[in-house]
């Protein structure tokens, strides 16, 4: 083999390995977004804050965009403004209070140029409020990732509305109160 296929060869594994490191990346968020959180070991949601920004650089952006997310989202620039994005939500006793967030990823593209990269991706979530009242919610995610210390972070999160719609009102039978998928 000669030292340009190695060479190739080696450029497009460094890729593979990225974008499989992203993906994990971003499923880790969303993970860690869902409600009840299912991760062990998490006692409060500053907890969670604190793991969830562990996965964005110094600098990173969090936005919400177009004509529904704008308004209801707004621009979060670096990680103090992101911690007090994330408190909104979770920091403070909501009324009624969420009872069931889960995040479903799909339509997956991810594009690696060295140490920076973004992906696109569709999601879907539930939501179920302790007053019985449910949700569906479809967003569109245009997010870029940076490589520090070997490591890939995500250095802006973009999501978009897709839809909004109201769901029968305890349209969901049983779900957890807690998860417990990922204890002992």
């Amino acid at each position: 083999m000669t030292a340009d296929a190695i060479a190739a060869l080696t450029a497009r594994i460094e890729v593979l390995e990225a974008e499989a490191e992203i993906r994990r990346v971003q499923a880790r968020y969303m993970f860690l977004c869902d409600t009840p959180c299912p991760e062990f070991g998490v006692q409060d949601d500053a907890e969670r804050i604190n793991r969830i920004l562990d996965l964005y650089t110094d600098d990173a952006v969090w936005e919400g965009v177009g004509e529904y997310y704008t308004g209801q989202f707004g621009r979060a620039e670096g990680k103090d403004a992101i911690r007090q994005h994330f408190q909104s939500f979770w920091g403070e006793k909501r009324d009624p209070a969420l009872l069931l967030n889960v995040h479903y990823l799909t339509s997956e593209q991810i594009h690696v140029d060295g140490a920076e990269a973004d992906g696109q991706w569709v999601h879907m979530q539930p939501w179920l409020f302790s007053d019985g009242r449910s949700l569906l919610r479809s967003s569109r995610l245009n997010n870029t990732f940076r490589k520090e210390d070997g490591r890939w972070r995500v250095s802006r999160t973009r999501t978009e509305n897709v839809f909004i719609a109201p769901l029968p009102d305890h349209f969901a039978e049983s779900y957890p109160s807690a998860s417990v998928l990922m204890q002992p």
